[in-house]
């Protein structure tokens, strides 16, 4: 027992380290991909028109906008995160190398604890990255005290909490299976102790394969927690009204709007995210024992 909660300690620690790297890495093409999938019709002609026309307007640090709320919750996000899934895979089996469908189980499990963290910092992450450099744009600080006083808890701060729950259980499905199919090829050329470069690509694997189980519902998720009032009825019910409505406005390929900056982010991103993880825990492992 003591060795599970000091191996989930370990897994806590690394899991900030990872996310702050995440943050600092992605967050300009994750700004581009947000503005993708929320911009009106027209605004944009794709992905470079929004890169020039942020920073020909807005400047280079706009890229950086809404960078507070994940720099701030990432920490706790990715300790979350990685703490569920080692806490999961335990749960799943007791030893140690699990099948990619026990790791894909696991990714879901922890993917649906992520929730609960992530699904406030992606909502002001996305209402920051939803304003283009107006006189009237407002700070972190004022779009918080704006959701709480208006909408309170449940339909504010934690607005999008379900379709962030049904992107983040196939999400980290795909997330984590990828990424252990990937060390485990290298694993067989390399040994235990892979390079840096092989956790990169791994990582990178991840967090391609993260995006194609879920890019829809991210879309999704985005337009719900950018709206000035919250959605009505079941879950399901405007889970699904939304999605129908995204392919009436721009057909099929508006359910993939920003998908390719998504990407490209998760190349650097997962690979950076993955990396310093990894070699946090190693490190902790050699100083605690565990």
């Amino acid at each position: 027992m003591k060795r599970n909660t000091q191996a989930t300690v370990n897994e806590l620690v690394a899991g900030s380290v990872g996310g702050a790297a995440q943050v600092l890495v992605g967050q300009p093409l994750d700004t581009i991909k947000t503005r993708a999938q929320i911009a009106p019709k027209g605004m944009f002609k794709g992905p470079m028109d929004i890169l020039k026309q942020t920073f020909r307007n807005e400047g280079f640090f706009a890229l950086y906008k809404g960078m507070a709320s994940p720099l701030l919750g990432i920490a706790g996000v990715n300790s979350l995160l990685f703490a569920s899934y080692g806490i999961s895979k335990r749960i799943i089996s007791p030893f140690p190398q699990l099948s990619l469908k026990e790791i894909a189980l696991a990714g879901a499990m922890a993917g649906a604890a992520n929730a609960i963290l992530a699904s406030p910092v992606e909502m002001f992450k996305v209402r920051m990255q939803g304003q283009y450099g107006a006189a009237t744009d407002k700070r972190l600080s004022d779009v918080a005290s704006e959701m709480w006083k208006d909408y309170g808890f449940r339909k504010g701060v934690m607005r999008g909490y379900w379709v962030t729950v049904a992107r983040e259980i196939p999400a980290y499905a795909g997330f984590y299976t990828a990424f252990e199919f990937s060390k485990r090829n290298f694993s067989k050329t390399y040994g235990s102790d892979l390079p840096v470069w092989a956790l990169l690509a791994s990582g990178s694997t991840g967090g391609i394969a993260y995006w194609l189980c879920c890019y829809p519902l991210d879309v999704v998720k985005s337009r719900i927690q950018l709206r000035s009032t919250p959605p009505t009825g079941t879950p399901v019910q405007y889970i699904a009204h939304e999605l129908k409505t995204v392919v009436k406005e721009s057909g099929f390929s508006g359910l993939f709007r920003g998908l390719s900056p998504s990407l490209l982010r998760s190349i650097p991103a997962a690979a950076s995210t993955f990396a310093a993880f990894e070699l946090t825990r190693e490190y902790l492992e050699e100083w605690t024992g565990v």
